[in-house]
C-alpha cells in the first residue's frame, strides 16, 4: 500500500480484510489505497450503517466514531454481521411478544370467574338460609316506603349472587342436563305435539331462586356468550335505565330461532318485594315456519310471615299459524292457595285452541319436580317435564377459547366481586364492586360531554311507547368461546 493503513488520519475499510472503515465519514480525513483481491466495490455513494459500538482496538486507533444513516439506501446488502443483528433483534421481539400475550393470558385467566349455576340439589346445601338474611335484609328496608321502585337499588356484596343478571338470563337457555328440549321443539312431527314441547321447554327455564340473594346489575354493554352442544346463546345489556336484556339463542342443528328482549321492575311492598318481568320471549322453528310468542312470570320474595321466593303468575304461549295457545298458572305462597291445597312451586294450566277456545289439554303437577299433561279426548297422561333430569347437577361453562374472550364478557367484568363473593372477602368484593360502578359511570360522562349515544353491538333497539323491541343484528350466533361441556 501507499500509506500505512495505521497512520493518523487514514480510515480503513469496514469491507476490506485490513480495515473496520469505509470511505469517508463527514468527520473524517481522506485516504488514498489499492484495491485488494475480494473487495467489494460500491458503484454508489452511500453512507455506511456500522456496528453501534467499533472493537476496542479500533477506538484505540484514534480513529473517528461512525456515523449512522437514519434511511437505508436502496440495493443495499448488509454485511454478515448486521444481518444477524437483526435476526436477533427479530427473533428476541418474537419471544418477548409471546411471552408478553402468555403472561396476559395468564392474568385473564385468574380473573375470569366462572361460578356454578344454582341446581335443585344447591337449596338444602345453601348457606343463605332465611334465618341468616333476614335481618340484614329488614335492616336495608327500614327507610323504604312500600311501593318504592327497587330498580337502583345497591345491595351490599354479602347479598349479591356471583354473577350478573345477564348470565342468569343466558343460564336459563343454555344451562341445562340431560335431554335437549328446546331441540325437541322442531322435532315433534304434530303442531300440538310441537305446542307441548314449548311449553315444557318454556318450564324449563323456572329456576329456583335463592332467597334474599340478587345477581348484580349488569352495566351498559356488558356481554355473556355460551355454548352448550347446538345451541348457541349470546346475551347483551342494551339499556342501563330501564335495566333492558336483549338475548338470541340459536340452534344449528334444528333451526330455531330464539329471543329474548325484556326488564325487570322489583317493587316494595312492606311484607315482600314485587319483582315484575316485562318484555317477550319469541321463539321461532323456522323448518316448520311457526312463531311461539310468550311471556314471563313474576318473582316474590316475600319476607313475612313466612319468608320465602318463588314463581308466580300467568305465562301464556300463542301460536298463531297453528291456532293454538297454553296458559300457564304459577301459584304464589299465599295462605289463600294454601287454603285451598295448592302448594308452593305447583302449576296449573291448559292447551287450546285459539280461536273456537276447544280445550285439548290440562297441566299439572310442579315445575322443580314433575309436570303432567292430561289428554281431554282420551284421559291419557303423560310426564312432560322432570325438573330433577333437567336442573339438577348443573355446570359452569368452561373456557374453550380464551383469545375470543372479550373484556365485555359477564365473568370478565365482574371477576373480581365474583371471586371475592366466593371467597367470603367482602371487603375485597366491596371494593370492586365500587371500580365496577365508577367505571360505568364515567363512561356515561364521557359520552355525554361528546355527545355520543350508546349503540349496541349485537342488537337492534328500539323504543315503542313503554316497550322495548330488540332484533338480533346477525341472522344466527356463532359458537362460544365458553361452553358447556
Amino acid at each position: 500500500m501507499k500509506k500505512d493503513t495505521c497512520k493518523e488520519g487514514s480510515s480503513i475499510s469496514r469491507n476490506s480484510s485490513v480495515g473496520y472503515y469505509d470511505e469517508r465519514m463527514p468527520e473524517g480525513v481522506p485516504f488514498e489505497w489499492e484495491m485488494q483481491p475480494g473487495t467489494p466495490i460500491n458503484t454508489q455513494p452511500r453512507e455506511v450503517v456500522p456496528p453501534l459500538s467499533p472493537p476496542p482496538a479500533m477506538l484505540s486507533l484514534g480513529l473517528p466514531k461512525p456515523s449512522i444513516s437514519i434511511e437505508e439506501p436502496k440495493n443495499f446488502v448488509f454485511p454478515t454481521k448486521l444481518k444477524l443483528r437483526n435476526w436477533k433483534h427479530l427473533h428476541c421481539k418474537r419471544y418477548f411478544s409471546r411471552l408478553t400475550n402468555k403472561m396476559a393470558e395468564e392474568e385473564m385467566r385468574k380473573h375470569l370467574v366462572l361460578a356454578k349455576p344454582f341446581s335443585l340439589e344447591d337449596e338444602k346445601d345453601s348457606e343463605h338460609t332465611a334465618s341468616n338474611v333476614i335481618r340484614k335484609i329488614l335492616s336495608l328496608f327500614k327507610t323504604v316506603r312500600p311501593g318504592s321502585d327497587l330498580t337502583n337499588f345497591q345491595l351490599p356484596p354479602q347479598l349479591n349472587l356471583p354473577r350478573s343478571q345477564l348470565q342468569c338470563y343466558g343460564e336459563m337457555v343454555y344451562s341445562f342436563v340431560g335431554q335437549d328440549l328446546l331441540g325437541e321443539c322442531s322435532r315433534r312431527d304434530l303442531p300440538i305435539e310441537r305446542l307441548k314441547s314449548v311449553v315444557t321447554w318454556n318450564i324449563s327455564t323456572l329456576r329456583p331462586v335463592v332467597f334474599g340473594m340478587s345477581p348484580y346489575n349488569s352495566v351498559l354493554g356488558e356481554t355473556h356468550h355460551v355454548s352448550n352442544g347446538h345451541i348457541n346463546v349470546i346475551a347483551e345489556q342494551v339499556v342501563h335505565h330501564p335495566p333492558v336484556s336483549a338475548l338470541h339463542a340459536t340452534h344449528e342443528q334444528e333451526n330455531i330461532d330464539v329471543t329474548w328482549c325484556q326488564y325487570f321492575t322489583p317493587k316494595f311492598r312492606g311484607t315482600h318485594v314485587d319483582v315484575e318481568v316485562k318484555g317477550k320471549r319469541v321463539m321461532k322453528l323456522l323448518n316448520h315456519i311457526e312463531t311461539y310468542e310468550m311471556d314471563q312470570p313474576r318473582l316474590i320474595m316475600r319476607f313475612l310471615p313466612a319468608p320465602g321466593a318463588y314463581w308466580a303468575g300467568k305465562v301464556k304461549i300463542k301460536c298463531p299459524e297453528t291456532d293454538l295457545e297454553a296458559e300457564l298458572h304459577l301459584i304464589s305462597d299465599s295462605f289463600i292457595e294454601r287454603f285451598r291445597g295448592n302448594n308452593n312451586r305447583s302449576i296449573k294450566g291448559k292447551i287450546f285452541e285459539s280461536s273456537s277456545g276447544n280445550q285439548l289439554y290440562n297441566i299439572f303437577g310442579h315445575w322443580d319436580r314433575t309436570v303432567m299433561a292430561k289428554n281431554i279426548k282420551t284421559g291419557e297422561l303423560e310426564v312432560i317435564y322432570n325438573a330433577k333430569e333437567n336442573i339438577t347437577g348443573l355446570k359452569p361453562p368452561t373456557v374453550k377459547n380464551l383469545e375470543e374472550v372479550t373484556e365485555s364478557e359477564s365473568t370478565m367484568v365482574w371477576s373480581e366481586v365474583s371471586e371475592g363473593i366466593l371467597k367470603k372477602d367482602w371487603e375485597r368484593a366491596r371494593e370492586a364492586k365500587i371500580v365496577v360502578e365508577e367505571k360505568q359511570r364515567a363512561s356515561l360522562k364521557q359520552r355525554e360531554a361528546s355527545g355520543e349515544s350508546w349503540v349496541p353491538k349485537h342488537f337492534l333497539v328500539v323504543k315503542d311507547g313503554k316497550d322495548w323491541d330488540c332484533s338480533p343484528l346477525q341472522p344466527t350466533v356463532p359458537p362460544a368461546p365458553l361452553v358447556i361441556t
